[in-house]
């Protein structure tokens, strides 16, 4: 593997222009590719420009990377703030006993203090991985959740961040039963109306009950109300493993299905992120894709923990919006790299798995498409897909710089074919999917502004 490259002196806020490869996805289909392009960011940090390079003379500084590819920054729709010290521990444990084991204790010691001291070092991590959006969860204290969010605005990542919600199952040991409900809404709508749309729309709020298992009726029915007062998002987890929709039977005897646990709670609208679903029915899939909800695929938390695999060719065609999350820290890794990976090869095995079964993707999807799953439609997922998500002008100029030459099968000298990637954009994007190099990232924008790493 190729040595650590050198720092680059590169733009720390607009207006500025760039030279480089670029690579996105496009609002209406397809993909653009252009080997020497030209990428103006406007003093308030759009995008003036995206074009072939000509030698028009730039109204801005210009810094040329060549041969170092320019694509949009990459959307994490689904991370647990307080659980990223514990990414890689307990591969292969049911779900409800690693929670105990691992993600309870932790997060049940994310104070404040802990916080403001462990949220900064994430979102760095996180910039140098290519993420410039995430939608994360935080832990059951509101002053932790507060701190998250000050992290995030004093670093420049675009973040929806909501405190968890728990009321049947909870480690909160300092709230008498009886007045966790209460407590926990006042808290959630408190942090709501202090961040939700925090500098111009960078910084957004979401109500976070943690799961079916962990939540009364009560406390799903009015989270979802307070989002939709709010018009903040409502994000939870769905159908992530066998004995977590068992267990949710058993708790919901009234409802048909895992899904109508959240429809009657009235959860279900375009504003829900709803992570995993793996295991659902035919009827849940086509009242999923009937509600508008997005669905966050963790493909590497799945396989971590055996959860199963996510039929995403079946749910594609039948119109359920879906993006990719690291779920960090049952995902092992930060990198969406790396989550594009394992979800390419979920869904080929899936394919193999069902040779005859009509509900199987209908073809396989390309390094292409899940560079637009990684990016537009995350951004999309977020109703952001106006915003960001691609590079097209008069879009803000959320990017990443990344320098295929690292992820090279042999060191690359700088000047041989390889320094900026296979030619041709499929074969790039293959490479950065299936050989992802820690360092290949120089540099994340947001709105830009050049976010620490």
């Amino acid at each position: 593997m190729n040595a650590p490259p050198e720092p680059i002196a590169l733009p720390q806020r607009p207006p500025f222009t760039l030279r480089a490869r670029l690579l996105t996805p496009l609002a209406d289909g397809g993909t653009l590719h252009l080997p020497d392009a030209r990428l103006e960011v406007d003093a308030d940090g759009r995008l003036a420009a995206v074009s072939a390079w000509t030698d028009t003379p730039a109204t801005t500084s210009v810094l040329d990377v060549r041969p170092m590819v320019v694509m949009p920054g990459l959307v994490d729709l689904h991370v647990h703030l307080p659980q990223v010290p514990n990414a890689g521990l307990g591969a292969g444990m049911e779900l409800l006993d690693w929670l105990d084991r691992y993600i309870f204790p932790l997060e049940q010691a994310y104070s404040g203090e802990v916080a403001a001291a462990e949220a900064p070092r994430v979102f760095r991590a996180m910039a140098a991985a290519g993420t410039t959006t995430i939608s994360a969860y935080a832990a059951l204290w509101p002053d932790s959740t507060d701190a998250c969010f000050a992290a995030a605005e004093a670093h420049g990542i675009r973040a929806v961040i909501g405190k968890v919600m728990m009321d049947r199952v909870t480690y909160d040991a300092d709230i008498a039963r009886s007045d966790i409900l209460e407590v926990s809404l006042r808290q959630s709508a408190e942090l709501c109306e202090r961040w939700h749309g925090a500098d111009a729309g960078r910084l957004r709020y979401a109500f976070t009950p943690r799961f079916a298992v962990s939540c009364s009726e009560a406390m799903l029915t009015e989270s979802a109300r307070l989002a939709a007062h709010y018009g903040a998002y409502w994000q939870t987890h769905l159908a992530e493993d066998v004995g977590e929709c068992d267990t949710v039977q058993r708790l919901f005897p009234a409802s048909r299905d895992y899904l109508d646990v959240y429809e009657r709670a009235g959860g279900l609208s375009e504003r829900a992120i709803l992570a995993h679903a793996i295991h659902l029915s035919d009827s849940e899939v086509s009242r999923l894709a009937a509600s508008g909800a997005k669905v966050a695929h963790c493909p590497a938390s799945n396989l971590f923990l055996s959860s199963g695999m996510m039929p995403l060719g079946r749910y594609r065609a039948a119109g359920v919006p879906v993006g990719l999350g690291s779920d960090l820290a049952a995902g092992p890794e930060l990198s969406i790299f790396s989550v594009m990976r394992a979800a390419a090869v979920t869904q080929r095995a899936l394919i193999l798995l069902a040779e005859g079964d009509p509900r199987g993707a209908p073809r396989p999807l390309g390094p292409l498409d899940w560079l637009r799953l990684g990016t537009l439609d995350g951004a999309r997922a977020l109703r952001m897909g106006e915003e960001i998500g691609s590079l097209e002008v008069g879009k803000e100029a959320d990017l990443v710089l990344v320098d295929p030459s690292l992820t090279a099968p042999l060191p690359s000298d700088g000047d041989d074919a390889d320094a900026g990637g296979p030619a041709e954009p499929e074969e790039l994007m293959s490479r950065l999917i299936f050989r992802p190099h820690p360092d290949m990232v120089r540099g994340a924008w947001v709105r830009g502004k050049l976010l620490p790493a």
